[in-house]
């Protein structure tokens, strides 16, 4: 059974490093959240680390700047590991071979960015479905779309046999009042339809890998038991802690504000048929980070 806890500050003296995700929990997709802001100063004040782990499909640098402008402020962090860090890294090693059919919107084309980390990378270029070798999903072509339009793409793709990676697990993200879709939940139709899918943001191995480099980059070998994950994603966040055998923090005000009948905090009744529905086990629950 998950403890609701009032605050960060009730349980982070068990913790030296947080592992924290970002939209939904320190912003809403437009604008910082300030108590979210000002807990994670506080942790950092007293000697924390906060590495920011994030399904963003961005580069590390330009997370830092959408962070910029939304008013996160630099001490409210220590270092950041995004999903689109670890795809691209896989991306320039050829996993998804060497032709591959772009799914994004414009301003996604920074993913194709060479990455100078990656010894001989496997050179890349777009081409029409037809011509690919597989897929890169940064995001929907749509975020408003229903996922289900790219039916006859993808039946054509999985009958090629070809891969699909996938740069940002996430299902759906809330910018602001209104709610998108995210590459995940195209991730999921082609898995659905029998295509094969390779993910590597929440909840999977691969960003937890890069988010322990950030932390030894920053001179802190911390052990499982000292790091906690906060989010609001029980089949990310929550299930990529349990994977990784790491205490977490479920942001019940987050995606699941309705289910959770979360405004200052989560109605219990609620909180608890929704974790049992949904089969997460987060250690601690709060409804919004502070």
């Amino acid at each position: 059974m998950t403890r609701i806890i009032t605050a960060l500050s009730d349980i982070s003296d068990k913790y030296d490093a947080l592992f924290v995700d970002l939209w939904g929990c320190v912003h809403d997709g437009v604008r910082a959240l300030p108590n979210a802001v000002a807990a994670l100063q506080a942790y950092r004040a007293g000697g924390g680390t906060v590495v920011l782990v994030t399904n963003s499909p961005r580069a590390r640098g330009g997370v830092e700047k959408q962070l910029d402008g939304f008013g996160v402020p630099r001490d409210a962090w220590d270092s950041i590991a995004t999903s689109g860090d670890s795809a691209r890294a896989a991306m320039f090693q050829g996993v998804v071979g060497e032709k591959v059919w772009f799914i994004g919107q414009p301003f996604d084309d920074r993913f194709f960015d060479p990455l100078h980390l990656i010894e001989n990378p496997v050179p890349i270029a777009r081409v029409p479905l037809e011509e690919a070798e597989g897929i890169v999903c940064i995001g929907p072509f749509d975020p408003l779309a229903d996922p289900a339009d790219l039916r006859p793409q993808f039946l054509y793709a999985k009958q090629k046999g070809l891969k699909l990676l996938c740069a940002n697990p996430d299902i759906v993200v809330d910018r602001g009042e209104v709610r998108e879709w995210c590459a995940g939940a195209l991730a999921r139709l082609y898995t659905d339809m029998g295509g094969t899918s390779l993910y590597f943001g929440k909840p999977h191995p691969p960003i937890y890998d890069l988010a322990r480099r950030r932390l030894l980059a920053l001179g802190r070998d911390v052990e499982n038991g000292r790091i906690l994950a906060i989010g609001d994603g029980v089949h990310t966040d929550i299930d990529g802690a349990m994977g990784e055998d790491i205490d977490s923090l479920f942001i019940s005000g987050g995606l699941a504000a309705a289910e959770t009948k979360t405004s200052h905090q989560p109605d219990e009744a609620a909180l608890t048929a929704y974790l049992s529905k949904e089969n997460s086990a987060p250690t601690y629950t709060i409804g919004f980070l502070r």
